[in-house]
């Protein structure tokens, strides 16, 4: 089977890539540079030429905080760019995945959020994201939203790195009242393997488990075996333009491994590196 994926060369997408080909798929590679998701003659064009029967639509913008300022170009990318994708997906056959986010959701239950509960963003991000989920819905009638959170990898900035550059700090303070499911990238390009087996509709593609900033600072430096000075904070100790939801913790009905099991296996290739 033929899937091109966009935003390939991102942090999901430069582990998703080699784990389709192992998993026997044909990948086709695309990136800003090959082409504007924003563009729909392009989409189209890039589609009809290649003839994917699976479209994995990585490609976003991601930018939380910077989106409270510039949501015209976060809902470009975002919702038309989706929508763009959605639309030629549907014209030609091709089954779409795309990938949302845990800040479609306002943060304010006390249980895991189920697929079918309802968005509410607090941030323009989660906003343009949840348009984009309701672009797929209305455009494409075979595909599957896939929502994550906390997300890390090899490829890119993210937390687990920043919290490791950080350690010889004498004191650092992080958030412990936002709690969530941190992911690692090969485990949601796994989940969206599994999903494909699975009727259309809309996942949660996270890590099992959950935990607060804090509490995966703390497993981040226990796991790498190093005593850091660490200390739990409120949000509001460091203020930040976009809201982040206080409790976004996803029912993923186990498509991922436990949260800490991945952290474990990401920190293992990153010494052997």
């Amino acid at each position: 089977m033929t899937v091109l994926v966009t935003g390939a060369k991102g942090m999901l997408g430069q582990d998703l890539c080699p784990i389709l080909e192992d998993a026997g798929y044909e990948v086709i590679e695309t990136d800003r540079d090959e082409l504007d998701i924003t563009d729909k003659n392009a989409v189209e064009k890039l589609v009809s030429e290649n003839k994917p029967e699976l479209i994995i639509h990585c490609a976003a913008y991601t930018n939380v905080d910077k989106a409270e300022e510039d949501i015209e170009t976060a809902r470009l990318l975002n919702a038309k760019g989706a929508e763009n994708i959605a639309d030629t997906a549907a014209k030609n056959d091709a089954v779409m995945v795309y990938i949302s986010t845990d800040y479609v959701f306002k943060g304010d239950k006390n249980e895991p959020y189920k697929p079918d509960d309802t968005a509410n963003p607090l941030n323009n991000y989660g906003l343009t994201k949840f348009e984009g989920e309701e672009a797929v819905r209305k455009h494409c009638e075979k595909y599957y939203i896939a929502r994550t959170s906390w997300l890390y990898g090899h490829h890119g900035r993210n937390f687990v790195e920043t919290m490791l550059s950080l350690k010889d700090r004498e004191e650092l303070k992080v958030v412990d009242d936002q709690i969530g499911c941190p992911t690692w990238t090969v485990e949601l390009a796994n989940g969206i393997l599994k999903l494909l087996e699975k009727p259309f509709g809309t996942y949660h593609v996270c890590g099992s488990g959950f935990t607060s900033w804090y509490g995966f600072a703390k497993e981040i430096f226990e796991q790498s075996g190093l005593e850091v000075n660490l200390k739990p904070c409120k949000t509001e100790e460091f203020p930040r333009p976009a809201k982040r939801p206080a409790y976004s913790v996803m029912d993923n009905d186990k498509i991922c491994r436990d949260w800490k099991l991945a952290l474990k296996d990401y920190l293992n290739l990153r010494v052997e590196e």
